[in-house]
């Protein structure tokens, strides 16, 4: 699928890209991302938490044998990505990157560090799970590790997203993961977060927060591994962790499941 990349709209994948520190982004992005750190400047921080809770989880998964990743809302290659983290360990391991958003696939595609790249809605499971980019790369009656990470946020349909999830749930085989984060609405929520939330809202990318309640819901009833749903920088952190301040800290939660 041919797709169109409009660079005077800025977008929500070249955003983050830009403070990631990555190059994949135009001035439209750098402007709209100067105006949400003025707002918000802990938002980088955050940002690498995220990050950082994804090499983990990737690391870990791949430390089990685990060799198929289906990574939703797979976002613009930049390091510490799931291709440059898998690959490390599992060098065979078949990814395939899913996003909504033309920007990321056009850049994941040029990358070619995936074994396909879908343009496609996650919460759309059915089509996902049926495209020939899925069903020709992944095994799904073996185990596959899902990451749904810095996603769901961006999506404001709570029953569709949770339905769709749902049926991915249901799709995967016994000893498959599902990584999940997601910004987070606390009792104290940070400091300007409306106008954080107004600015992504002019992107191609509109965003909300959700509770943890919420968040835990979409785990189904696969059993969570160990911290449980923690803030990001709290899953299984490692020695010399970056630990970013308490705003930063307590706005992006974060959990991991198996499949029984």
């Amino acid at each position: 699928m041919d797709v169109e990349v409009d660079p005077q709209r800025p977008s929500g994948a070249r955003v983050y890209d830009y403070y990631l520190g990555g190059s994949h982004h135009f001035a439209a992005d750098r402007q709209a991302a100067e105006v949400a750190l003025a707002a918000m400047p802990e938002l980088p921080a955050v940002l690498r938490a995220g990050r950082a809770f994804l090499h983990r989880v990737v690391t870990a998964a791949a430390a089990t044998g685990l060799d198929q990743y289906l990574d939703l809302g797979a976002g613009i290659p930049a390091p510490g990505d799931v291709p440059s983290c898998v690959r490390e360990l599992v060098p065979g391991a078949r990814i395939v990157a899913v996003d909504i958003d033309p920007v990321a696939v056009v850049h994941t595609r040029r990358a070619g560090d995936c074994a396909a790249v879908l343009l496609a809605d996650l919460t759309e499971a059915d089509e996902v799970l049926g495209a020939e980019e899925v069903r020709g790369t992944l095994d799904l009656s073996r185990p596959v590790c899902l990451l749904v990470v810095a996603v769901a946020h961006f999506i404001p349909d709570t029953e569709r997203l949770g339905l769709a999830l749902d049926r991915y749930r249901e799709a995967l085989a016994p000893g498959s993961w599902l990584a999940l984060s997601h910004a987070c609405a606390e009792e104290v929520p940070p400091p300007h977060a409306t106008q954080v939330l107004r600015l992504y809202n002019h992107t191609t990318s509109p965003m909300m927060l959700r509770e943890r309640g919420e968040f835990r819901a979409f785990f189904g009833d696969w059993p969570l591994l160990d911290p449980g749903v923690v803030p990001a920088v709290d899953w299984r952190p490692g020695h010399g962790a970056d630990m970013p301040g308490e705003v930063a800290r307590h706005s992006l939660i974060a959990g991991v499941a198996i499949k029984p």
